[in-house]
């Protein structure tokens, strides 16, 4: 291992610490570091981009455990989330905010549709769209107390930050949601 290099684990969210949660050895790969960082800028910024991928994959396995506990599947209740943010989509935005084709998306929707999350109805102005409609009461009389206990914990969370260092962190999240929708948009390309 090079001098200059944290050791593999590092202290990225201190998980070594901390019994009840796994230890998870992070490598750094070669070539990734500017020779410019000091070993502390280093360890720091593997402790970073560690906490983003822990992060992302612990969100994953929730979305998992949820879908189940619900009783749909996870593309399913990923579908649920991207509706809540407006209410509606069509099923061709739907399509393209998941990634999934349009035959795919009318499976989920048609899932969807006979759990009572959602209901479809064809646009008034173009009759060949289909918007998708959230039933909202359905989704947080069933959804709301599966996530409802860690939604709370995150908003007891903002209570120990300055709204200054809340924007900082709600600006820093906007800025992983660029790097992963970019990241994701290049994967899809080389799809085709």
């Amino acid at each position: 291992m090079s001098e200059d290099r944290p050791p593999l684990g590092g202290k990225a969210g201190r998980d070594h610490e901390r019994p009840d949660r796994p230890h998870w050895e992070v490598p750094w790969p070669e070539g990734i570091q500017p020779g410019s960082w000091t070993p502390e800028r280093a360890a720091l910024a593997m402790a970073f981009v560690a906490a983003i991928r822990k992060t992302g994959s612990l969100m994953q396995l929730m979305m998992q455990a949820a879908a189940d506990r619900i009783g749909i599947n996870a593309t399913d209740l990923n579908c649920l989330n991207i509706l809540s943010f407006s209410g509606q989509l069509t099923a061709g935005e739907l399509a393209k905010a998941t990634g999934l084709t349009t035959a795919s998306i009318t499976g989920v929707v048609d899932r969807l549709e006979e759990a009572g999350f959602v209901h479809r109805e064809r646009d008034a102005i173009d009759r060949r769209r289909v918007v998708v409609h959230l039933d909202t009461a359905r989704a947080l009389a069933t959804i709301g107390p599966v996530f409802g206990p860690m939604l709370g914990a995150w908003q007891r969370m903002t209570d120990q930050y300055t709204d200054d260092q809340l924007r900082l962190i709600v600006a820093f999240y906007g800025q992983v949601e660029g790097v992963i929708s970019d990241h994701l948009a290049r994967i899809r390309e080389h799809e085709t």
